[in-house]
């Protein structure tokens, strides 16, 4: 039985610090993305950079999401996680298709809501 319940501990605990780790990567890629997005006004290579970045930003949104759901399922744990990871797949594709629109009033501002609210969910994590 202990051995049952240790296996389960570590379980959790490696989902959690699974989710962690997406969460930073997130959070980083979407740091890049404002980085790259000033390339993209300053140099001839800034769009592919920015548009390269915005496909790894949406690789580490799903990622995010696939690790929520990993820590809450084997652990039992809330749901809440794997709620704000799909909000924030929402919240990707929806800053997809504002760039491919070319629509910046609204992408810009997405961008930096996105980015606080990655902030706030690695430290709450």
């Amino acid at each position: 039985m202990a051995t049952q319940m240790t296996a389960t501990t570590a379980d959790v605990r490696r989902g959690s610090s699974f989710l962690r780790i997406a969460i930073a990567l997130q959070t980083l890629t979407i740091f890049l993305q404002a980085v790259s997005a000033g390339l993209l006004l300053t140099s001839s290579y800034g769009e592919t950079l920015h548009s390269a970045g915005a496909r790894v930003m949406y690789g580490a949104s799903m990622l995010y999401l696939l690790a929520a759901v990993l820590a809450w399922k084997p652990g039992g744990g809330s749901a809440r996680p794997v709620w704000h990871a799909s909000g924030f797949l929402v919240l990707a594709s929806v800053q997809v298709v504002l760039g491919i629109a070319h629509v910046p009033s609204v992408h810009l501002p997405l961008g930096v809501l996105m980015f606080g609210l990655s902030v706030l969910a690695l430290a709450r994590r």
